[in-house]
């Protein structure tokens, strides 16, 4: 029997090999996130649609600031701030990943195979990193912006599929350590690969001119990066999924070989492509109503309700802050380069202490008071921020403030998260994958909210201390509702 063909085997389970390819991913694809979303290339971006800067003399310091003056972006007719234009590209992929990923895990649970999907996604995002190397200025910004896009669309689709192997591959005692692991592979692995593009930006390159090369450069090798460590992941992470018995007679759109075959002993291509068809629109008809129904399964189960609810309206500010926080930190504060990819840097070394940390706490007061001390902080660290004030001559320390909560928060939110829901689930369901879509889904749907509302605020505003602020709102709902969490008592010990 193929691959494809075998059921799920018992001894998948915390088997440390597969256990360690599954982790080695996020040190695969966390560059991204890093290099792509939150240093390297927002800090590009902002350089690149900035026309000058001007000075302006504060009389309360007296002291004179840098002012950057950007270009508008035209679109339709109608001129828009950059780092707008930058908010709403990211809802769009969201949008993207949102409409595609219940057909895909659907397709993947019904085929046995998420793990080429975790592949095609992991490629799509790798090759648009290197795409994003062909953007070098205002005439192709839209270039970059789409590159930007699908690089976005490979991540997130991709970490469906990825996610949904944690219950597949870890029984629920070891679930929280694995995901806490997954999250520290990543957070030092993107760290070294920032590093490395730092010396080449900050310390090989002589002159402006080669900074912006050596910029591209490194988007080549995030992508490289991406590609390279991820084969690990796929030599061992086995294949799974609910095979159904009838299937079309050949999967020629997920076989490229196929495309080529005369099909004779199936009644001809034409026949094999229309069976083909009809196949993937039944399939595209029941995800989206399999979708609705897990949701309504999922909500129908006390604590997976609270906890779903919680984690949609927090997410809604933690992704947001998360994929805006440099274009913040350029544009509002007008923060040095070389400094804010030092405080970022900061921020994902403590991201790794601050998942570690979580992960044990969580053993000691459960998997509720850990997130709800989070999710406080959060508040806490979008309060401060609101409050800085580029003419205060201590906004630069106070900025640091603000990224120490926020670095210390965010990696053990995030791996708290994706434990404490996958501890929720049924076990041993066959449709995690469908479970996780959910999840995903309602993570994307938190961010399109999230960056929607954060473009449209800086755009009417011009000013994302406002947009910023307008976050605390969705964090206060989260930390409320996660606080109708009842968990179930083990030798006098919460369990979750």
């Amino acid at each position: 029997m193929s691959e494809i063909e075998n059921p799920q085997q018992q001894n998948i389970k915390n088997n440390p090999k597969i256990m360690k390819a599954w982790a080695v991913y996020d040190w695969a694809n966390s560059v991204y996130s890093l290099v792509i979303t939150s240093t390297i290339f927002p800090i590009y971006y902002s350089i690149l649609t900035t026309a000058y800067e001007k000075k302006e003399y504060v009389a309360e310091t007296k002291r004179w600031i840098d002012v950057p003056v950007r270009h508008l972006i035209t679109i339709f007719g109608k001129e828009y701030q950059p780092d707008a234009v930058y908010g709403y590209s990211l809802t769009i992929s969201f949008l993207v990943v949102v409409f595609l990923s219940p057909f895909l895990s659907s397709l993947a649970d019904t085929i046995g195979n998420k793990k080429s999907f975790l592949q095609f996604f992991c490629y799509l995002g790798a090759t648009s990193c290197m795409g994003l190397a062909m953007f070098t200025g205002m005439q192709n910004v839209f270039l970059g912006l789409l590159f930007s896009i699908t690089a976005s669309v490979g991540f997130w689709g991709s970490l469906v599929f990825y996610n949904s192997f944690l219950p597949d591959i870890a029984t629920q005692d070891k679930q929280d350590a694995l995901s806490a692991k997954g999250y520290v592979y990543g957070y030092i692995g993107s760290v070294i690969l920032v590093i490395i593009c730092l010396l080449l930006i900050q310390v090989f390159a002589k002159g402006a001119a080669q900074q912006l090369l050596f910029t591209r450069i490194s988007f080549l090798l995030t992508g490289a990066w991406w590609f390279g460590f991820s084969q690990y992941t796929f030599k061992h992470l086995p294949q799974f999924g609910d095979v159904k018995d009838k299937l079309p007679k050949d999967l020629v759109l997920l076989n490229y070989k196929n495309l080529f075959k005369r099909h004779e002993e199936q009644g001809g291509f034409l026949e094999v492509l229309k069976d083909n068809l009809c196949f993937y629109k039944d399939i595209a008809k029941e995800s989206f109503h399999e979708l609705f129904k897990v949701g309504n399964e999922l909500f129908k189960d006390r604590n997976l309700k609270f906890f779903l609810s919680s984690f949609f309206f927090y997410s809604v500010g933690m992704q947001t802050i998360f994929l805006m926080a440099t274009l913040f930190g350029k544009s509002e504060i007008n923060l040095a380069q070389d400094k804010l990819i030092g405080t970022l840097l900061v921020i994902q070394i403590e991201a790794i202490i601050g998942a570690v940390i979580f992960s044990r706490l969580s053993r000691r007061i459960g998997n509720k008071n850990v997130i709800s001390i989070a999710v406080f902080l959060w508040i806490i660290a979008c309060i401060w921020a609101f409050f800085l004030n580029k003419e205060n001559p201590t906004v630069e320390y106070q900025f640091y403030g603000v990224a120490a909560v926020v670095g210390l928060v965010m990696g053990g939110l995030q791996a708290m998260s994706r434990s404490t829901y996958s501890k929720l689930l049924p076990q041993d369901s066959m449709e995690n994958t469908t479970f996780f879509s959910f999840y995903d889904v309602l993570e994307k749907l938190a961010i399109i909210l999230g960056t929607f509302i954060f473009a449209t605020l800086i755009e009417h505003f011009n000013n994302m201390r406002i947009a910023a602020l307008s976050m605390t709102v969705f964090f206060g709902v989260g930390l409320v509702l996660i606080r109708f969490l009842k968990l179930k008592t083990l030798k006098n010990k919460e369990t979750l």
